[in-house]
């Protein structure tokens, strides 16, 4: 395991420019909802709008099980260069389109479905060439996601050239492809109680975690923030989480992923029950910049633990059914809250539903710690 050296670190500059050109989009969807509602799709409820940016999280992890699969044994530049194409045709026609279904098709599809095969086949390739150091790896492999979404805000109407970008020239896979015959759903993984248990954190979590960034933007300018501040809201977050990334990635080398997402998603779930009783431009940037670094600290972390629960060889395979999981949590999470929002005339039963499923994360995680991952090895 080469554990740092030119071409490992190479390897995270490329992931990082593919992360850029995909997640980020998932970052700064708050941006979309708020301009949407207020321009292009004033027609439509929040909820209907929020299901743009739903099918969007969904699909940048729900690939993951067939994705995960074929990167465990040797697809690479096939799944890249296809989901490249795809981003680049999608970004061009969303510039093209006018109507809430079209929104729908070419943002919340494509660019989702695009997005997620691109996500899916780079992320394991951090595992291919760090271990001591994975930590700092993941960190540095998402930062450009934090400035991504800091910086597409101001670039809304030209992120056609997205695109462009996406060509992860650098990105290779270390280890030689796993030839043994396997199912793309392996559910002997879900005898590990570890495992599973780390699942349903994953999709409890996303059932409230993008819920402040989706409506933050809408919140304040419901509360009387101008709009020239309240529109920079999501890139504040997403500037201030790259501080989480990296300081998390650190610490999480020397004492273990959990030991640093577990205290940050406590945090993030306070913010969250907290969000809906801002009420002045101090309050609202203090929960953009605290909430921007603890989500960071989970976002990059999120593959952490479960690379360090099998073989190397088989990390495709455990990443992808976990990431199609968290999906599912993903969808269902933004127009739950959207719904809320509509039935209620407020935010505050929002943040108290979003806040919940956050710290029932919470519980999960630190059950999963409890059964003590770091000796848990699924060795098939």
């Amino acid at each position: 395991m080469p554990d740092g050296g030119l071409r490992a670190w190479l390897v995270i500059l490329g992931v990082a420019t593919g992360v850029c050109a995909t997640f980020r989009l998932v970052n700064a969807w708050g941006v979309f909802q708020a301009y949407y509602e207020e321009t292009l799709l004033q027609n439509s409820s929040p909820s209907n709008i929020a299901w743009i940016g739903s099918i969007q999280y969904t699909l940048n992890f729900l690939p993951g099980l067939a994705i995960g699969r074929l990167f465990d044994m040797g697809w690479f530049f096939t799944p890249l260069c296809g989901g490249s194409l795809l981003l680049l045709a999608a970004t061009f026609l969303i510039g093209e389109c006018t109507r809430y279904c079209e929104f729908l098709l070419c943002q919340g599809f494509a660019v989702g479905l695009s997005c997620g095969i691109i996500f899916n086949v780079i992320l394991g390739t951090p595992a291919h060439w760090f271990k001591r150091r994975l930590g700092l790896a993941l960190g540095f492999s998402s930062i450009s996601s934090s400035i991504g979404g800091h910086r597409l805000p101001h670039l809304i109407w030209t992120m056609r050239m997205l695109g462009l970008i996406e060509m992860c020239i650098t990105v290779r896979r270390r280890l030689s492809p796993n030839r043994e015959p396997g199912p793309f759903i392996d559910l002997r993984a879900f005898a590990s109680a570890a495992y599973m248990l780390y699942c349903a954190a994953d999709f409890v979590a996303f059932l409230g975690f993008y819920t402040v960034l989706t409506y933050i933007d809408v919140s304040a300018t419901e509360a009387g923030i101008p709009s020239s501040l309240s529109f920079y809201l999501v890139a504040i977050a997403n500037g201030c989480s790259l501080i989480g990334r990296i300081a998390g990635g650190v610490i999480a080398d020397k004492t273990g992923p959990l030991t640093v997402m577990i205290p940050a998603t406590f945090i993030n779930g306070i913010l969250t029950f907290a969000w809906p009783f801002a009420k002045s431009t101090g309050a609202y940037i203090a929960i953009a910049v605290i909430y921007g670094m603890v989500n960071g600290v989970f976002v990059s972390l999120v593959p952490g633990p479960i690379m360090q629960m099998g073989r190397t060889q088989r990390i495709g395979v455990l990443v992808g059914m976990s990431s199609t999981i968290m999906a599912l949590g993903a969808v269902a999470g933004p127009p739950i809250s959207g719904a809320i929002n509509s039935s209620t005339g407020g935010f505050k039963f929002v943040g108290i539903y979003a806040g919940s499923t956050v710290m029932v994360a919470v519980a999960l995680l630190q059950a999963t710690r409890s059964h003590s991952i770091h000796n848990i090895s699924l060795a098939y």
